[in-house]
């Protein structure tokens, strides 16, 4: 299906940067798919909602014998987010340390190395980062009570001061070094998702109540021929409990005004999923995979440490939607296929920017470019079904590179 307006609802994942950054890279990877597709792309400057909760801009683009108009929503956090990272470093780390934890003996730790090994490292890698850490404090402070007790301190004295050196420099190191460790930020990704999984964060679900109102409004009243919801990252399962609160809302959403589609890409929902309070979340996974008159199209990629691949999210999270389900379409995506192989080999252990691939332009002709999904003729569910056909019509004469086909949603299931 041709589509000449989109509207499009972005759900970020837990990034305090925000709308700046995410603005501009937006509109700089705009301008690299408009230069390897020949097409001519206009974008608008983002206009802010009154309660700072939202920000919009448009794109107009024209390629050989088409043109689209988007309206493009980016649901903002960062403020709630950077509350979260004003809180003191031992409290993240003492919280952060018991979520790993509880969630260990609750099963979802185990069950995440289950089923998909590299994120279990993933979750893990900032307690590597600080029993690490914390074993160069402790010899540093071992080091200072040897010393002082070679100069004649008495015993208890050169023990208090390890302890205070310890702590010290363990708070010091983890610090200075967050820039290129990023464990801090992890333990408070992981922390906000135990949170927001044990529904303790009540200024996220009134700002979720929010956003779903805003998904049923734009339905009822644009113009749209096709509503895409992206959600990235921890945007995915975000997006989730937005499209779930919106169809409690509008049950008939999708079956009136634009057809509503749900993109979730480097998704990691069962870092929710899987802890055993959720059962509404699963609730919710399982309305997604039945509704009829919504798409859901879930982009995974083996490269990407922080998402699940291959997963399904209906039956690897235990859920039997029966005959009636319908979502989601998997579509494995292949990086490589997508960047120049001098650029990839620079970046592919590069773990975050790898990850933001999925939100980035492609450097070589490929139907899974985001941009050419916004901004492109051709509705998400037919670009899926046929991407040989979505490239054609989008270019006139580029080819899909690799393997490219959705694989069935039976084919990921573990």
């Amino acid at each position: 299906m041709r589509v000449q307006r989109r509207h499009v609802i972005y759900v970020q994942g837990y990034d305090p940067r925000g709308l700046a950054q995410y603005y501009r890279l937006f509109r700089t990877e705009l301008r690299k798919s408009a230069t390897l597709y020949g097409l001519q792309t206009n974008v608008s400057r983002p206009q802010t909602t009154g309660d700072n909760t939202m920000a919009s801009w448009s794109i107009e683009t024209r390629g050989h014998d088409w043109q689209t108009q988007v309206t493009y929503d980016f649901l903002r956090w960062e403020d709630l987010i950077k509350g979260d990272f004003g809180v003191p470093i031992w409290r993240t780390v003492l919280y952060g340390v018991a979520i790993y934890c509880r969630a260990f003996l609750s099963g979802a730790i185990p069950r995440i190395w289950k089923a998909h090994w590299r994120f279990g490292m993933f979750i893990t890698y900032p307690h590597f980062v600080l029993l690490n850490l914390a074993i160069w404090s402790a010899l540093l402070a071992w080091a200072v009570a040897t010393t002082m007790g070679y100069l004649g301190v008495a015993t208890p004295f050169k023990w208090v001061a390890a302890v205070v050196v310890f702590l010290t420099a363990l708070w010091a190191l983890l610090k200075y070094t967050e820039k290129r460790t990023y464990a801090l930020y992890l333990m408070s990704d992981t922390i906000f998702t135990w949170q927001f999984a044990h529904r303790a964060r009540p200024k996220w679900d009134r700002r979720i109540d929010h956003f779903a109102q805003h998904l049923v409004d734009v339905a009822r009243t644009s113009d749209a021929e096709e509503l895409i919801v992206v959600g990235h990252s921890s945007g995915s399962f975000l997006g989730v409990e937005i499209m779930a609160r919106a169809l409690a809302i509008d049950p008939d959403l999708g079956r009136h005004g634009p057809r509503v589609v749900l993109l979730t890409l480097g998704g990691n929902l069962p870092i929710v999923g899987f802890l055993p309070v959720s059962k509404p979340f699963r609730e919710h996974l399982r309305q997604l995979a039945t509704v009829p008159a919504i798409d859901w199209i879930d982009g995974q990629s083996r490269k990407d440490v922080m998402n699940f691949y291959p997963f399904d999210p209906i039956a690897g999270h235990g859920i039997d939607a029966g005959a009636a389900r319908r979502n989601p379409t998997v579509v494995p995506i292949r990086f490589r296929d997508m960047i120049d192989p001098a650029h990839y080999n620079r970046f592919r252990w590069q773990f975050f920017r790898v990850h933001f691939q999925f939100v980035m332009a492609s450097e070589r002709p490929h139907p899974f470019d985001f941009y050419m999904i916004v901004t492109g003729p051709v509705a998400l569910s037919g670009r899926v079904a046929d991407p040989v056909a979505a490239l054609a019509t989008a270019t006139g004469t580029g080819q899909p590179v690799g393997r490219t086909a959705p694989l069935p949603p039976a084919s990921v299931a573990r």
